[in-house]
């Protein structure tokens, strides 16, 4: 199940690639926000008909949870906007390596710190390695990048 779970994060990465590279290109002809829009609005829509047609019934609903739990709806905005602009600028390889190290960063302080309720998940060497490998992939790629546009 870890494997399946592992491939189908790979999976989800992929597309937000493909996604990345798509919007930056859509926000490039009709601006940066109506991409956004479009983004969010059949990303509602086809939400809205997997949780009326597969959707098991919870105990708990949207309005009995701590109101800072929806905040987390919210953080998908500025990302989605970010890329669009940052995929144009510096393009989806060094976009897309740059969240993934933003990601991994704080994902790894959440960690080791619990914050936002989950469990605990002690700041190792090799954790700190694989930051600063990532860190080092994106400097790779960025100054390959660079260079080729030279």
């Amino acid at each position: 199940m870890t494997i399946l779970m592992i491939l189908l994060a790979l999976l989800g990465g992929a597309t937000l690639s493909v996604q990345a590279a798509i919007n930056g290109r859509l926000g490039g002809q009709v601006g940066v926000l109506k991409c956004a829009f479009l983004t969010f609005s059949v990303g509602a829509l086809v939400t809205a008909l997997l949780i009326l047609y597969f959707e098991p019934k919870q105990a708990v609903t949207l309005l009995d949870v701590p109101k800072w739990q929806l905040l987390g709806a919210m953080l998908g905005v500025p990302y989605i906007v970010i890329m669009v602009i940052a995929v144009q600028r510096i393009g989806a390889g060094v976009a897309t390596v740059a969240v993934i190290f933003g990601q991994l960063a704080m994902s790894m302080l959440i960690d080791n710190f619990g914050w936002l309720n989950n469990a605990s998940i002690a700041f190792s060497p090799t954790r700190f390695a694989a930051v600063v490998c990532l860190a080092i992939a994106l400097y790779f790629i960025y100054t390959s990048q660079k260079s080729a546009s030279s």
